[in-house]
């Protein structure tokens, strides 16, 4: 693991909330450089205010083993919006199994049979960005409350919102600091750290399903497609709305 430059104060002499120009410093050593620097530098500067939300796609299983291997004591969360594949609840066993951690699961105040009955069926097929932000995006403010930073999975060459994150920044939509390891990494990227460290996956990927999302708006992909083609397939939709960026603002600290 690549050893840090940054400064390292002492934990009590940190704030609990990171300032923009911590931010804008620590996204600026910190890129270019190794998800294990990345990561390293997050676990120590927010501690148990740290926490990962991952849907368990390959990326996210990268990120768990470098945070397994570091035995990273945050909190690790999975939106369960009871849409998910059977194989995506399945490789949460594993993952506890490989690593001994628990991801938390963080589900909706309403069932899918609730959810469905309250607006006459399922809302995915007819009004998809309904359905996501009911069902991912409050339930992950609600999972966030308390932490001061969280850790994403996105890569800069997924879609244009994803393309000018930073390493690290403030996340005006649900009002804390953002880790982004992978930014620079590609499909290739992840895929030779997957085969390399033996990282536990989601079997559907080996099924032409290179993302993964809720089975009734994930779709396999044809050999070669575009990566994210089969998310929300036949529609311009190809976010749930967690990584999209509203507006521009700072911690205002």
């Amino acid at each position: 693991m690549e050893t840090m430059t940054l400064p390292k104060p002492e934990a009590a002499a940190l704030p609990s909330r990171i300032s923009d120009d911590e931010m804008a410093e620590a996204s600026a050593q910190l890129e270019g450089k190794p998800p294990e620097a990345v990561l390293e530098w997050a676990v120590e500067r927010f501690g148990r205010k740290l926490l990962f939300s991952t849907a368990f796609g390959a990326e996210g299983c990268c990120i768990l083993h470098i945070l397994g291997e570091m035995h990273a004591p945050i909190r690790y969360i999975n939106l369960d919006t009871g849409y998910q594949f059977k194989e995506t609840l399945d490789l949460r066993d594993r993952v506890r199994d490989r690593y001994g951690i628990d991801v938390e699961l963080i589900q909706p105040e309403l069932s899918v049979a609730e959810y469905e009955e309250e607006h006459g069926g399922p809302l995915f097929n007819i009004r998809p960005d309904q359905c996501c932000f009911d069902r991912k995006i409050v339930p992950l403010r609600r999972a966030l409350k308390g932490s001061d930073a969280w850790i994403s999975s996105i890569r800069r060459d997924q879609t244009k919102d994803r393309a000018v994150a930073q390493v690290v920044s403030w996340d005006a939509k649900f009002g804390l600091a953002k880790v982004n390891p992978l930014l620079t990494w590609t499909f290739k990227d992840v895929w030779a750290f997957i085969y390399k460290h033996k990282v536990p996956y989601n079997p559907l990927h080996d099924q032409n399903y290179p993302s993964i999302g809720c089975w009734p708006c994930t779709a396999s992909v044809e050999p070669g497609g575009d990566e994210r083609s089969g998310r929300w397939a036949g529609s311009k939709k190809k976010e749930c709305g967690l990584h999209v960026i509203e507006h521009q603002a700072g911690s205002g600290i």
